[in-house]
């Protein structure tokens, strides 16, 4: 049994990375290293940490589900079933994963949420949906791959649905509430697997969940007290750092 210090520190980890979600995104930046830090193998830390997270998820899509709307030919009911299945298709692929390959797989996965989190935040023009158009068949192939990267490691997945979404035709209100909900509709089949997993440490996941929840509440409160560059900036040099850190332990 660890220590009441180090559930204390994943509660507070996991406070922090629930206002990083409701203002920026990147929550799992912070709640993955910490569950590793608490002693788990990377495999393990992404399971637990997708269980944890789901309960945020849902409550942040269910306070924008107002604005949710399906793509031109590609309706909310299908977006949710490819979802789903991409979800589920993700989390058996993990779990089918042996934990020494992911060890050595999770810095390229961190890496890449990290870039596509910098794009997402600094460099991706409003504009771009305006001159590229995503038709409605490659739309769902789109997000039946975002669903399955989600259902495997899912870091950056908010950016990857947001452009897929806004290419799609949606208007960004509308491609920022549908994605929050189609990420916790992908990761209801994932965390329905995980749950009969060895690799989730239930007492860890109930303190994350906590901290995250309330998290949520509180950055719901500071969204327009904040300065969000500045949080995204810390989230890209922690995806970064954490990256660093990962190769050197994976491969040194």
């Amino acid at each position: 049994m660890h220590g009441v210090w180090l559930y204390c520190l994943l509660v507070f980890v996991a406070l922090l990375a629930g206002v990083q979600n409701a203002l920026a995104g990147g929550g799992s930046f912070l709640t993955f290293p910490a569950l590793m830090l608490f002693g788990m193998g990377a495999r393990a830390a992404n399971i637990t940490s997708t269980v944890a997270l789901f309960p945020g998820q849902i409550a942040t899509g269910l306070t924008g589900r107002a604005h949710v709307t399906g793509a031109e030919g590609l309706s909310v009911r299908t977006l949710i079933g490819i979802s789903l299945v991409g979800g589920a298709v993700g989390a058996v692929l993990l779990l089918s994963t042996p934990a020494s390959i992911f060890e050595r797989l999770v810095p390229f996965l961190v890496l890449f949420a990290t870039g596509v989190f910098a794009w997402g935040s600094f460099f991706r023009r409003g504009g771009d949906a305006g001159r590229v158009r995503l038709s409605p068949r490659w739309a769902a192939v789109t997000q039946f791959g975002i669903a399955i990267y989600g259902g495997y490691f899912g870091g950056g997945i908010g950016m990857l649905m947001l452009a897929a979404l806004t290419l799609a035709g949606l208007a960004v209100r509308n491609a920022g509430a549908t994605k929050n909900v189609l990420a916790g509709i992908m990761n209801a089949s994932a965390v329905l697997i995980f749950a009969f997993s060895h690799d989730v440490h239930w007492w860890a996941a109930l303190a994350v969940a906590a901290g995250a929840l309330a998290g949520g509440q509180i950055g719901a409160w500071l969204m327009f007290r904040v300065n969000e560059r500045a949080l995204r900036i810390g989230i890209v040099v922690l995806g970064l750092l954490l990256t660093i850190g990962l190769f050197v332990k994976a491969f040194i």
